[in-house]
């Protein structure tokens, strides 16, 4: 589904995958767990994972990937965006509203967006 999404020349998998893959830490409550250097340090693994792939993007398909994998981008200076799966299915749908792009880059954040004013 990603790839029919994002464009198989665009789809690049992580290694290990699948039933392989690391975690990100973040699930099964540790997110609010409080123990927050356990966590990144715990997730260091997965961003690693992340950087060697050379990805523009991280697609994260549940909200506690998406919120681990945030901050380890910004905590190891990935700086990676990393967006949720739900957000290219609806901006390959054309229905991404101009106010659920806060995680697209500068190259997808006007993808489909409607400007009235340049609209005549």
């Amino acid at each position: 589904m990603v790839k029919s999404v994002v464009g198989e020349e665009n789809f690049i998998d992580m290694q290990p995958n699948r039933s392989n893959n690391y975690c990100c830490g973040g699930g099964g409550g540790f997110l609010q767990s409080g123990f927050k250097d356990e966590r990144l340090q715990y997730g260091k693994l997965k961003d690693d994972q992340i950087k060697a792939t050379g990805a523009d993007y991280c697609i994260a398909g549940c909200h506690n990937c998406h919120a681990q994998i945030h901050e380890l981008s910004e905590h190891y200076g990935g700086n990676y965006p990393v967006v949720h799966l739900w957000t290219l299915i609806c901006l390959s749908l054309g229905i991404l509203g101009p106010n659920e792009r806060e995680y697209l880059g500068d190259d997808l954040k006007e993808v489909n967006v409607f400007h009235p004013e340049t609209a005549m």
